[in-house]
This record gives C-alpha cells, structure tokens and sequence, in this order.
C-alpha cells in the first residue's frame, strides 16, 4: 500500500513534537543553574529534575501510555489533546516558586512528551512514500535540533550578566522590564535572574499551542485504518493481547532486545549531555553559564546541518556504514575529552564538534526509522512505547546515579566520561553488526518478509 504523496506537510505538523520535546530538556537545562541557584537546590535535586523530566522518567511514562491510546484508538486521537497536557506542565514551571512545583511541572511536561513519541514516528512512517521514509523521520530530527539552537539562543541572550564586570546579558532589560512590569520592582538577585529561564519556557507553552492548532487537523494513518478493518475481519483479541504478542513472538523479542540495546546504550550518555552539558560545562569546564549556552548553541547549529545529512543520504546508501560514521564520531569525541581534557579550550570544541556530528547522524534517528519499520501496524506504537518507556526509565535511575560520580564540583567527571565512551562503544556495536535490511521497502513489504501471514 503505497503512501500518496504530500507527506512532507505532515511531517513538519508532526515534526513540532520533536521541537518541543528537545526544547523542554534544553530549557531545563540552559536554566539549571538559575533555578539551583534560586531555589537553593542541591546536585541531588538536579539528579530528580533530570529523572522525572522530559529527559527520562516522565517522557518513559509517557510513552507506554502513548503507544497503547495510538495502536488502540489511532495517531489522530494523540494529537488531538496531547499538547493541551504539554501546555498545563509548562505553564506550571513558568510559576513555580519551590522545588515540588518545577519537579510537578518537569513530569508533567514529560509525560506528554512520551505520549507524543511513538505516534509521532509512527504516523511519520506510515505516512511516508517508500523512498522518502527515512528523509521525512530526518526531516523531524531536525526539528530535534532546531527546538534546542533556538531555546539555547534565547538562554544565551536572557541570561543574567556575570562575572565582576558583568559580562553577558545581552537582552537581560528586557527580563528585568517584564519582571518590573508583572511583578514588580522588588524582586532581585537569584529571583530576578530565573525569570530568564521562565520565559524561555513560556515560549515552548506559545509553540506547543500552534503545535495543537497544526496537529489536531491531521488525518488519521491510513495504514492504522487499514490494520483496524483487517482486525476486524478476525476474532478481536484485544489490544492487550497484542501486548502479549510482542512478548511471545520470538522475532518481535529479538527485535525489541537489539533495539533497546542500540538505543538504550546510547541515550544513557545523550540525556545526560541533553539535561547537564551546560552545567557540566560550568562546573567541570570552567565556563560561565553565557559561554556554556553559546558553545552548546554552535553544536546544535552543527547537529542540524549534519541531521539534514541524514535526511539526504539515509534512503540513498548503506545504512551501515552510515550508523558505525556517526556513533563512531560519538566515540571518538569522549575519548578526545578523556585524553585532552575538559578543562582545555581545544578539548571542549574538539568535543563539540564531534558530538554535534553524532547527534545528527545519531542512533535516535535510526532508532525511529527502524522502530517504525520493524514491527507491523496493530502494534507498532505500543512496541515503541514499551522499549521508550525502559530505555528513558533506566535513563532517569542513570541521571540520579550520575550526579553522584560526576560530584557536585565536576571531580568525578574523568570516571563519568570513561562509562560514557563504554555505553557508546557497545552502541556502535550492536547497531553496525546487526543493521536491519529494510532501506527501499514498503511497510507491508518488511512485515510479510518478516512475519510471513501469521502477525
């Protein structure tokens, strides 16, 4: 069942999930300084910002949830009330004033975010024509990296001055004639300086109310459709019992363990770097949190560049060569940081580089091509719901542990970096040695060469 063609124009309306996922860790992240600083919060308290966000345990709630309501009542129904729970927990960290209301909104905003994955890639998969299958899911990473370029310009741009001679704060009026316009002329210090960040995610609430508007005008899958009325036909099982299949069939096992496995190995390192980079910047680097937040922009800038990269080549060659190029770049930029150090100039834009490279040429792109490629419709969703859900709830116990190997100034950051060159090493691994063969192939296609008649 070949898709008709126009499945860019969805693609950029589902895309914005992407943007507002990415852009809920950055915000966090470009401001954690500011909201440890003003709450009086410890690195422990950053661990379980970290846990329950966006980043891990929230989006991993969310995504099991997801995965089911898109198998059983379709992608359509996802995007129709979806970014309205986006929209409550942003809003929430917009007035938090303690650390149980930033914590409440962190995990509501994640948990949203893990709704909207598995049917985002999904419906981007199914809606796409055969040889633009893996253009249109790089088409979507790029709002991945678009969302962070543009929250961390605005952090950069916000951020309050530093330093004895006040470097920085180069748009720092206008935080301060918001806060003396709403608030008053009262508030200073840590209080005055987070309201940066504040704004920064009430421009996520504004994105994610477009999002809504663009989103819930989109068709229903057709394949999903297609997969009901097939269902139909045959004695309903229920979709729990297609839960059960996933669990019994043996190739739906095999492909779930390499890949969480791929996937797993590698976003253990990446929601660390999504959630703490700035911070790790400052803490182990030396920088301030202006410097931080321009050097982790330029490596978004590089991240989209290298996604569209992605998006050209993905369809057209061995998909192979091209995972071991980028995870092998990922690799590559931990040992240089191990060997030349943080606290160099030349080791953090050497890193830079090379991780911006691997984060557009990443596994969380191939993880979603092939997610979406290797399980059939009655089940795709909730397949990438279950492995999202324990590969962000092992993620989130990761980030807790992190921040007690990291240490609260940076001491323990040789140790950390040394596990994160392992993790993505067995990345590279698994992903190069068993690189699935579905480039050019219909959905329907890869299900029956896989499956045969019984799914």
């Amino acid at each position: 069942m070949e898709k008709k063609k126009g499945s860019l124009k969805s693609t950029i309306a589902v895309s914005l999930t992407n943007y507002l996922d990415a852009g809920a860790i950055v915000a966090g992240a470009s401001g954690l300084t500011l909201w440890k600083d003003y709450l009086g919060l410890t690195e422990g308290h950053l661990g379980w910002l970290n846990a329950i966000s966006a980043n891990c345990l929230g989006a991993a709630i969310g995504a099991i949830i997801g995965g089911f309501l898109a198998d059983k009542y379709g992608r359509k129904a996802i995007y129709t009330y979806n970014m309205l729970i986006y929209m409550l927990g942003v809003a929430i960290i917009v007035i938090s004033t303690n650390f149980p209301m930033l914590l409440t909104g962190f995990l509501i905003t994640g948990i949203s975010v893990g709704v909207g994955v598995p049917a985002s890639w999904t419906y981007i998969s199914e809606s796409s024509e055969t040889n633009n299958r893996g253009r249109n899911i790089g088409i979507s990473q790029m709002a991945w990296g678009i969302g962070p370029l543009i929250i961390l310009i605005l952090g950069f741009l916000l951020a309050p001055p530093t330093g004895s001679e006040g470097t920085g704060g180069y748009l720092f009026v206008i935080v301060e004639k918001f806060v003396e316009t709403f608030v008053g002329d009262s508030v200073s210090g840590a209080e005055l300086n987070v309201f940066s960040s504040r704004i920064v995610f009430g421009s996520l609430f504004v994105v994610a109310f477009i999002a809504w508007l663009l989103q819930r005008q989109l068709e229903e899958s057709k394949e999903w459709k297609a997969a009901k009325a097939e269902e139909s036909k045959h004695e309903k099982s229920g979709t729990f019992a297609s839960f059960g299949k996933l669990f019994t069939n043996r190739i739906n096992v095999r492909t779930m363990i390499f890949l969480a496995g791929m996937y797993l190995t590698w976003n253990l390192v990446s929601s660390v770097m999504g959630f703490f980079q700035p911070h790790i910047y400052e803490t182990a680097g030396g920088l301030t949190n202006e410097h931080a937040n321009m050097l982790a922009a330029a490596q978004w800038v590089i991240i989209i560049l290298m996604t569209f990269v992605f998006a050209m080549l993905v369809d057209k060659v061995n998909q192979r060569i091209l995972y071991f190029y980028g995870v092998g770049a990922a690799v590559l930029a931990w040992l240089i940081i191990i060997t030349i150090g943080i606290n160099s100039m030349s080791g953090l834009l050497f890193f830079t580089l090379l991780w911006g490279i691997q984060g557009g040429i990443s596994v969380q792109g191939f993880y979603a091509l092939w997610a979406s490629e290797l399980f059939p419709a009655k089940y795709r969703a909730a397949a990438q719901g279950i492995m999202f859900f324990m590969v962000r709830g092992l993620s989130a116990i990761w980030g807790i542990v992190f921040v007690y190997i990291y240490g609260e100034g940076g001491e323990g950051f040789t140790l950390a970096a040394y596990l994160m060159a392992a993790l993505l090493l067995v990345s590279l691994v698994i992903g190069t040695v068993w690189t699935p063969k579905t480039r050019g192939k219909t959905l329907e296609q890869i299900t029956k060469e896989r499956y045969g008649d019984e799914i």
